[in-house]
């Protein structure tokens, strides 16, 4: 079975796009190595955990009880509270990545990690399974090859859609301002400015409902190679489904 390498930020990463694939992949018997800035154990953004905060709109936004109930038996596991550092990381150790995403604050870190960017792209250069998932697309992009382009240059793409990252800002900015906007370019855009064709960014149908696992055709995935993606929680268990697949 497959040792794989989940590189998490210290705080805010995405509930359910981290315990999701985790609970998926652990559950078929491939091992998920966590890394995390300073060996020590993440934590997920809180609003995604309990709602607080999202006021009306928790019920759209919050993590569901299922990816909930995943992320309390990922954070009760061996595995979580004994990542490796960052610094730590050999990516030659691994047979697969795997990059949730997340859009708090504490996800800048992560994104902007010149460590993680290395390791992403010595990963992409031995053509493992990679996969990636809502802001986990940013960090792939931000990685480059020798050449000094994306290592997503020349792949098709998704990732956290300019209309779910907006919708999600419009909804809860009265009150949590900027929360859901990262950056000030949105995912999609950054994320197409390093791809080879702006069509190779594919948005797919609209995110009205999560996937579960008896619902797996509600979520969506681009697959190219060795490389997968995905764009939202709603995603989760198909992301996760697709890449099992890709372990064989």
């Amino acid at each position: 079975m497959a040792t794989l390498l989940m590189p998490l930020p210290a705080a805010d990463f995405d509930p359910t796009e981290s315990a999701v694939p985790w609970q998926v992949l652990t559950a078929r018997g491939h091992r998920i190595v966590f890394a995390t800035p300073d060996g020590r154990a993440g934590r997920a953004d809180p609003r995604m955990v309990d709602g607080r905060g999202l006021g009306p709109w928790k019920p759209l936004l919050q993590a569901d009880a299922r990816a909930r109930a995943a992320h309390a038996a990922m954070i009760d596991s061996d595995a979580f509270r004994c990542p490796l550092r960052h610094a730590e990381i050999d990516a030659s150790r691994f047979d697969g990545l795997i990059l949730p995403g997340g859009h708090a604050p504490g996800m800048r870190a992560y994104l902007e990690s010149a460590e993680l960017q290395r390791c992403v792209a010595a990963m992409f250069e031995r053509r493992v399974p990679i996969g990636a998932i809502c802001h986990g697309v940013v960090l792939a992009s931000r990685s480059r090859r020798a050449d000094g382009r994306s290592v997503l240059h020349g792949l098709r793409t998704t990732a956290v859609t300019r209309t779910l990252e907006l919708s999600g800002w419009a909804l809860t900015a009265l009150w949590l301002g900027r929360y859901y906007r990262t950056y000030p370019v949105t995912v999609q855009g950054e994320v197409s400015a390093a791809l080879a064709r702006s069509e190779d960014f594919i948005v797919g149908p609209p995110a009205l409902r999560r996937d579960s696992p008896q619902h797996l055709e509600r979520g969506f995935t681009v697959r190219d190679g060795h490389y997968l993606s995905a764009r939202w929680p709603g995603d989760a268990y198909r992301f996760a489904d697709e890449f099992g697949k890709m372990l064989g």
